[in-house]
C-alpha cells in the first residue's frame, strides 16, 4: 500500500497495458472503495458494470474506438462502465434530484482511479464511445445514462510521467477571487 500522496502523484492515464489479467479480488476492493465515495444526500447515483469476460472484452474496442481515438483499448482486458442512476435526495430537498449526480459520479470515478492505483493498477477514463452499441453489448437499459468508461489494468511500463499542471496561484485563491 502506498501513502496517499504517492497514490495521487503516481496516478496517470495509461494507454499501454500489459496482457496480465486484473484479479477479481482487486476489482472487488476498487468497487467497494468507490462505493464509499461521498454523494449528495448519500444518493449514490451510480452503477458500475465490470467487463472482464473475454468474449465481451474482445468486442469493447469496436464500441470504444471512435474516430481516431481510444485505439489502445484493443490491449485492455478489463473495463468498468460507469452509469448514472436515479438520485434520490432526502425528503424536503428543494433541488432537482439529478442536480448533483454528475459531480457525484466524478467523485466516485476519482475514487475508482485512486483505488486502482493503490492496488498497483492503472486506468484511463474515456468519455467517447458509441453509447447505443455499448448498451446493446452489455444489456444496459436504453434509458440509463452511460457517463464514462474506465480502462483498468497493469501498465506495460509503470514509469510515472512528469505531470504538467497550472500553478496553485492560477487555480486557487484564499478568501476572494
Amino acid at each position: 500500500m502506498m501513502e496517499f500522496n504517492q497514490v495521487v502523484n503516481k496516478r496517470q492515464s495509461c494507454r499501454k497495458f500489459s496482457d496480465k489479467k486484473v484479479e477479481n479480488e482487486k476489482l472487488e476492493i476498487i468497487l467497494q472503495q468507490a462505493s464509499s465515495a461521498p454523494s449528495a444526500c448519500n444518493s449514490q447515483p451510480w452503477k458500475f458494470v465490470v467487463v472482464n469476460n473475454e468474449t465481451l472484452v474482445s468486442k469493447m474496442p469496436d464500441v470504444l474506438q471512435v474516430g481516431n481515438i481510444n485505439k489502445f483499448t484493443s490491449q485492455v482486458n478489463t473495463f468498468i462502465v460507469i452509469c448514472e442512476t436515479k438520485a434520490v435526495l432526502m425528503a424536503g430537498a428543494t433541488c432537482d434530484s439529478q442536480y448533483y449526480a454528475q459531480m457525484d459520479i466524478g467523485i466516485a470515478t476519482a475514487y475508482l482511479t485512486l483505488s486502482a492505483k493503490n492496488q498497483g493498477l492503472d486506468t484511463c477514463i474515456m468519455g467517447a464511445f458509441k453509447d447505443a452499441e455499448v448498451k446493446q453489448l452489455l444489456s444496459i437499459p436504453e434509458d440509463v445514462k452511460i457517463k464514462l468508461i474506465l480502462a483498468v489494468g497493469y501498465a506495460q511500463d509503470d514509469t510515472t510521467r512528469t505531470k504538467v499542471r497550472k500553478s496553485l496561484e492560477k487555480t486557487c485563491s484564499f478568501n476572494q477571487w
